[in-house]
């Protein structure tokens, strides 16, 4: 039974645990004991929640009596540990944060709770969640789940990973750059990435760069970011970014013409491994076939504009100071990410208003592009997961900087869009490999419209790592 539990989605775990043919207790025991016998290998848990079978057995109680049941009652959540849990450890995967516990919630994961759901755990990510991969000086490195030799990405990494591995259903990440879901693709599952000020920050740390940072769900299958998304998103009078209403949506509906997507890989981001690059064009082609108009599409200001170095030159100072006021007097204890931060050349002011100028273009390019059409497909990362500590991609043969990483992901946190990470396509040695779904601000319906439909026809739904 525990192994038909944990590779349930959280909508299914619901739905169940509602009509009294799964209790919360037998579903928070079969996660903890899959955590208890695939953590010590991926490492992605790296604080249990300590009175998480009471709170399971509160939800049960309330099964019983009949009481009002939110969308995720009884359903057990994890958090990415850069995001406040009220009494419960928030680290930041630094030794400088060790045995921090916040007060207070964060906003999102107030807002879980209120659906019902109960904090199972929090999970690992690099220091300060500022790399590409999941490894730190506290906690240590999260390994893939479907190569233990392989990273999951980052910084959601241990969220993605824990996720992956069926130690958690669905749970809380954040994004500056590639954050949800470059580790989404890694690990084969979905993340969202809302409009930036849809879903209030309330609660997240870092919060600088304030303008790129997103925090978003993360979970098994479309219909589970859905209903996460429609909980977490709308004001919370804290965050001066989160303005828009929940009802606020300018995506296309199900009853109107024929969605128009256009699809890009090469020369837009750079170099893209050909497998990743078959994977775009076959999301693409099932979409035509579902009757959507679809094209191969060029954006040339796109693939003339290197967006990791002008997301590197508009947030670098802003992140420096606020590194540097946390690790005053604690320098022997910050881990080479945050170095790479600090050893990064200041970006003098001439230089930064040119990026924010580039910055303003990039925003116009892609203005101009959904006067047009109504979705972009692209890929997530340029490569599926790779070697731990890789200084370099393999790309098809030519070798490029780790930081490519983040070349189709970055775009989209400079602008803000709306974008999903999901699985569509396996490498030739057995990992997961992921699209990118792309609308304009404020069309979240859309992305979440082509997500499911995706999903629907996807060659591996359903797949989950061999552990």
């Amino acid at each position: 039974m525990s192994s038909e539990i944990i590779y349930q989605d959280a909508t299914s775990l619901a739905e169940l645990i509602r009509s009294g043919d799964l209790s919360p207790v037998e579903v928070v025991q079969a996660h903890l004991d899959r955590i208890d016998a695939v953590n010590p290998d991926i490492n992605a848990i790296v604080t249990l929640a300590d009175d998480v079978l009471e709170k399971a057995r509160k939800a049960e109680r309330a099964v019983r009596e009949g009481g009002k049941l939110g969308a995720f009652h009884g359903v057990p959540f994890t958090v990415k540990d850069s995001i406040d849990t009220g009494g419960l450890l928030t680290q930041r995967g630094s030794p400088i944060f060790r045995g921090r516990t916040p007060s207070s919630d964060a906003t999102v994961v107030t807002r879980m709770k209120a659906a019902g759901a109960i904090v199972l755990a929090k999970t690992n990510l690099p220091e300060f969640s500022y790399a590409t991969e999941t490894n730190n000086l506290l906690t240590g490195r999260t390994n893939n789940p479907w190569d233990l030799d392989r990273t999951p990405g980052g910084s959601s990494g241990g969220e993605s990973a824990a996720i992956a591995a069926g130690m958690s259903p669905i749970g809380l990440g954040s994004d500056v750059a590639i954050s949800l879901r470059g580790p989404a693709a890694h690990t084969g599952i979905v993340a969202l990435k809302a409009s930036h000020g849809r879903i209030p920050m309330t609660g997240l740390w870092p919060r600088v760069p304030r303008r790129f940072w997103h925090v978003g769900p993360m979970a098994r299958s479309v219909r589970d970011i859905a209903r996460a998304y429609h909980l977490l998103v709308g004001p919370d009078g804290a965050d001066g970014f989160a303005v828009t209403t929940p009802e606020t949506d300018l995506g296309i509906g199900d009853d109107r013409r024929p969605l128009r997507i256009g699809w890009a890989t090469s020369p837009e981001f750079g170099l893209i491994d050909s497998e990743v690059s078959a994977t775009v064009e076959a999301a693409a082609d099932a979409l035509r076939d579902a009757g959507a108009h679809v094209e191969h599409v060029d954006i040339p200001s796109l693939a003339e504009l290197d967006t990791v170095e002008l997301f590197w030159k508009l947030q670098v100072m802003e992140a420096k100071a606020a590194f540097h006021e946390v690790t005053d007097g604690h320098e022997s204890e910050v881990y080479k990410y945050v170095r790479t931060v600090y050893d990064t050349p200041d970006t003098g002011m001439r230089d930064f208003v040119v990026a924010e100028q580039q910055a303003e273009s990039l925003r116009d390019v892609f203005a101009s592009y959904f006067h047009e059409r109504d979705v972009l497909i692209c890929p997530v990362t340029p490569v599926p997961a790779h070697g731990h500590d890789a200084a370099e991609l393999s790309i098809d043969g030519q070798m490029t900087p780790n930081v490519h990483i983040m070349q189709a992901t970055s775009p989209f946190n400079i602008t803000g869009l709306p974008a999903l990470s999901m699985r569509f396509g396996t490498s030739r040695d057995g990992l997961p490999i992921a699209v990118q779904i792309v609308a304009p601000w404020l069309a979240e319906s859309t992305v979440l419209r082509v997500a499911a439909e995706l999903e629907r026809v996807s060659p591996v739904r359903g797949a989950h790592p061999d552990l």
